[in-house]
Parts: C-alpha cells; structure tokens; sequence
C-alpha cells in the first residue's frame, strides 16, 4: 500500500477513473503538458492522449461551459479552476446552468469543479480563497471539503461517479503536508457523498469542522485530552449533502458544539451548522454555539498578517478552553 501525499491522491484518483470509465476526461489551464499547476494532473495526457487531457484557454467560463455541455452528452468531465478563486469568472455557468439543469429538464450533469483553495501558502487574496460558502446556497450542486489523503482520494472517486455537479475543494496547504497509506487501484476505497467521520471521539465538547482545519482540530484535542477535557472531531468532509445526523449525534452526546472552518465567519458554512444545532439540539446544549473562523477581510499576502487573518490552533484551543468551562 503506497504511502501518497494528498496531492498524489487527488492524481491516483483521476487515473483510476480514467483507467475505469473512458467518459472521464480532465480540462483546464496546463492540466495537460504540464501537469497542472500544483501536479495534480501529472502523467494524464502522456498516458491517455490529448483528447482525455485538454488545455484550454485561460477562460475559466467557457471551461465550465464545455464541462456542463460533454456532461450533458453523457461524458463526465473534471474541470479544474487553476486556483478555486477563479471559479467566480465560472460562476453563471456553474449555479445558473448546471446546478438547475436536472430540475428544469431532468438531464443529469455528471462533472467534477476541482478548486485548489484556501491559505497558508502565502497566496494573497486572490489566489487563497475558501470558495465553499459560495456555492453551498444552490440548490443542485455537492460540495465536498477533503482533510486527508485518503478522502482526497475516495471523496474524488464518488464524486467523478456522482450523476450530479460537485465543487470539489481541495486545499493547497494539505497538498504536500497530508500523507497517508492509501490503497489505489482495484483496491481503492470510495468514501461515499453524505457521510462524515468521526475523526476522534469524545464525551465533553464536540469540534465540528472539515478540510484544513480537522488537523489543527485534532492537535487542540489533544492538548485537552492532557487537561483532562475530552474533545471529540466530527470531520464533515462533504457540505453538500451534509451528515446532519453526525453533527447532532455528536452535540447531543457532548452538549457542547464548536463549529472551526478557515473561511469567513460571516456567511461561513459554520453559521449554517451552528443554526442546525441550536434548531434541533438545543434542549441538549450546555453552553452557546461557538465559531472559530478567519476574519471578515481579504486574506493578506504578508505571511504575518495572514497567519492574523486565518484561525490557528493557539485560537481554538482558547475558545475550546472557555466552552468547555462555561
């Protein structure tokens, strides 16, 4: 079983599809001699061709315009935003086509939206956004957020064979950081759409969080677990469709929830789990709802002030501290 690196799971995932089903193909800037701009697509026009590998323009419209289109023609194309804040150049096409097309006339629109995304790497704020929350309020589309190899893997996997359009987040900061032993191939494993992981259990307050924040959530747990405070790590992995039934099971068992996300506070996905928890957990709750988030501005490229701006683990671990004594 070999050893890959999140980014290397994202590659092994689009080769497995591409070796199991011939309507896979992969579109975007670079993805086809060069591999893409972080190697994601390393390998995949040597070995299936330039019809299963396309560089395009830099029109990230009209990529999203001829994914939906070869969707729709029963191919299941993977576009991929060479940065996930880019997809808003795409964004009519992607929530005003694809996302209602199955409503409007029935069509399914099987494709992948791959967004590189998110911080940590010194990208500036145009080139590190959490692009999760912008999608989430349109109905038709899935979004799924991966914090491990592994997932990054499976949830890649489910969503390449889902009949509907997902945005897949992938986090640019895991790329080379998140490393697992991940079974490819026939032995790969497909992590189903909808269905959380409880990445660590626990019995005093639940952290409920996804992507790049699950492993500054699982340091802070551990640094409670010496204090004596047991902290339990629901991973949502995907938002759309999300696990509800994890997300209360965990507060009902804790009575104390704590929603972490690197996006925005305001408008964040977060401000939708706390809203589910407080509607249908609160007789169980102990204390407030609490979010942790970045802040409500551009993301700097200064490293200083980015590591200001997104949410670290000493700012978990403080609010976990005061919830778990409230």
């Amino acid at each position: 079983m070999p050893e890959l690196t999140y980014l290397e799971a994202i590659n092994a995932a689009l080769h497995d599809e591409m070796d199991a089903d011939p309507r896979v193909f992969c579109l975007g800037e670079d993805v086809g001699r060069q591999g893409g701009a972080f190697g994601a697509t390393k390998g995949i026009q040597q070995k299936y061709g330039e019809l299963r590998s396309i560089d395009t323009p830099v029109a990230e419209a009209g990529i999203a315009g001829v994914a939906i289109g070869a969707a729709m023609a029963g191919q299941r194309p993977v576009a991929e935003m060479q940065f996930g804040d880019f997809v808003s150049i795409a964004f009519d096409q992607i929530v005003t086509c694809a996302a209602k097309m199955h409503y409007r006339i029935g069509w399914a629109v099987p494709m992948v939206v791959r967004c590189p995304n998110g911080g940590g790497v010194g990208g500036g704020p145009y080139h590190s956004e959490n692009v999760e929350a912008w999608f989430h309020h349109h109905a038709g589309l899935k979004i799924v957020c991966p914090a491990t190899a592994d997932d990054a893997y499976g949830l890649l996997r489910a969503s390449i064979q889902d009949p509907n359009p997902v945005v897949f987040c992938e986090h640019k900061f895991l790329y080379r950081r998140e490393k697992a032993d991940v079974p490819t191939g026939a032995d790969g494993r497909i992590v189903p759409l909808g269905k959380a992981r409880v990445a660590r259990t626990g019995s005093d307050l639940s952290i409920i969080t996804y992507a790049s924040t699950v492993r500054l959530s699982m340091a802070v747990a551990d640094t409670l677990e010496a204090e004596g405070t047991s902290v339990e790590v629901v991973d949502l992995r995907t938002l759309v469709p999300l696990d509800r039934e994890a997300v209360l099971a965990s507060v009902k068992k804790t009575g104390k929830a704590m929603i972490v996300h690197e996006d925005n506070l305001t408008g964040g996905f977060g401000a939708e789990v706390a809203a589910i928890v407080a509607q249908e957990a609160f007789e169980y709750l102990d204390a407030p709802v609490t979010r942790v988030a970045a802040i409500d501005t551009p993301i700097p490229f200064t490293p200083v002030l980015e590591r200001e701006y997104l949410p670290t683990e000493e700012d978990i671990l403080r609010a976990a501290r005061e919830l778990a004594a409230y």
